[in-house]
C-alpha cells in the first residue's frame, strides 16, 4: 500500500507547525488547514483551476516560518523598534568612550615598553578591533533577549520632562562652562608653577626635579602664564556676551600662541628638563619617537577643534554661514 503524495497544503502546515511547541502543534495545523481550505475554496469558486488556487493562497500566505512567528507573537527581528534607540544610544557612548581610551592606553603602554612601531601600531588595533567587536556584541545580545522577553517593559520610557532645553542669549547656560574654564586654567597654571618647586620625581641625591627645563622660567613659562591669564578673561567675555565672530579670532589667536611656541619647544627639546627625562628613562628607544608624534598631533587636534568649535557656536548663535566672517 502507497503512501499518497503529499499536498502543498500539508507541506505548508508541516513547515509552519515545526516551529512551534510541541502542545501548540495540533491545534495550530487544524485552524491553518481550515483557512487554507476556506481561501482555496474561495479561489475556486471565482473560476481559479485547483492548483493554481492553492498556489495562490499559500504564496499569499508568505513564508510558514513568518506566519508561525506571527501566531506565537515572536518577533523577526533583533531589536525592534521599541528598544532600538535605547542600544543605539548605549553602543554609540560605549564605542565613543571606551574605545578611544582603551586603544590610546594600549599605544601608550607598547610605547613605553619599547616596541617596535609596528608591533605598537598592530596591537592598538588588534585591540581596538576586538573591543569594539565585544562592545558591540554584548549589548546587542542583551537588548536581542529582552527584545524575547514577553513581560520586559521599555527600558527607557520618553516624556517630556527629556526634552532639549532650546538655546538662548541669557547667560544661565554659559555660567557652568565659565566656571569650568576658571577652574580648569586656575589649576593648569598652578600645575606648571608647582613642578618648577614640588614636582615628585626626584634625583638619585633626593632632590626635586622639575618637569619643564628651569631655563624656561626666563621668558617662556610667563609667556604660557600670561596666556593662561588671557583665557581667563576670554571665558569671561564668552560668558559676557557670547560667542561672536572678534571673539572666533581672539580664540583662533590665543591657540596659536600657546600651540605655536609649544610645540616649537617640545620637539626641539627645550620644554622638558633633560634631568627630568634621564630620571624617568627618556627615551624609550624607538618608541620615543612614537610618543612625541602622538603628543604633537594630540596638541594639534585640540587646538585645530578648539578653532573649528568657536566657529561653529558663532554660526549657530549668529544664524549666518562661515562666509559671513569676511564682513566684520
Amino acid at each position: 500500500m502507497t503512501t499518497p503524495a503529499a499536498t502543498l497544503t500539508d507541506r505548508y502546515v508541516w513547515a509552519a507547525a515545526r516551529t512551534l511547541p510541541e502542545p501548540q502543534r495540533e491545534e495550530f495545523g487544524r485552524e491553518l488547514r481550515e483557512r487554507i481550505g476556506d481561501e482555496v475554496d474561495a479561489r475556486r469558486g471565482s473560476g481559479a483551476p485547483d492548483d493554481d488556487a492553492e498556489f495562490a493562497v499559500l504564496v499569499e500566505l508568505g513564508d510558514p516560518a513568518a506566519l508561525a512567528a506571527r501566531y506565537l507573537d515572536r518577533p523577526l527581528h533583533l531589536i525592534g523598534p521599541r528598544y532600538y534607540l535605547t542600544w543605539k544610544r548605549l553602543v554609540t557612548m560605549l564605542l565613543a568612550i571606551v574605545l578611544p581610551i582603551a586603544v590610546g592606553a594600549v599605544l601608550l603602554a607598547q610605547a613605553l615598553a619599547g616596541a617596535p612601531v609596528g608591533e605598537v601600531f598592530a596591537s592598538a588595533f588588534s585591540v581596538g578591533f576586538s573591543l569594539a567587536v565585544q562592545l558591540a556584541f554584548w549589548p546587542t545580545l542583551v537588548f536581542a533577549i529582552i527584545e524575547r522577553n514577553p513581560g520586559s517593559g521599555p527600558v527607557e520610557r520618553w516624556t517630556p520632562e527629556r526634552l532639549p532645553t532650546i538655546p538662548d542669549d541669557g547667560r544661565g547656560g554659559r555660567l557652568g562652562d565659565l566656571i569650568a574654564s576658571l577652574v580648569f586654567l586656575g589649576l593648569f597654571a598652578g600645575v606648571i608653577i608647582w613642578q618648577g618647586y614640588g614636582a615628585p620625581v626626584a634625583n638619585p641625591l633626593g632632590e626635586s626635579v622639575p618637569v619643564l627645563s628651569p631655563d624656561l622660567w626666563s621668558f617662556w613659562i610667563p609667556w604660557f602664564l600670561v596666556l593662561i591669564g588671557l583665557e581667563m578673561v576670554f571665558a569671561t567675555a564668552i560668558y559676557a556676551w557670547g560667542w561672536n565672530w572678534w571673539l572666533a579670532i581672539v580664540n583662533l589667536l590665543l591657540n596659536v600662541a600657546f600651540a605655536v611656541p609649544a610645540l616649537w619647544l617640545f620637539t626641539t627639546g627645550r620644554l622638558v628638563n633633560p634631568e627630568f627625562l634621564d630620571v624617568v628613562g627618556w627615551p624609550w628607544g624607538e618608541a620615543g619617537g612614537i610618543v612625541v608624534t602622538i603628543i604633537v598631533f594630540a596638541v594639534i587636534a585640540v587646538s585645530v577643534w578648539d578653532v573649528i568649535d568657536g566657529v561653529i557656536k558663532t554660526v549657530r548663535r549668529r544664524g549666518g554661514s562661515a562666509l559671513s566672517l569676511g564682513r566684520i
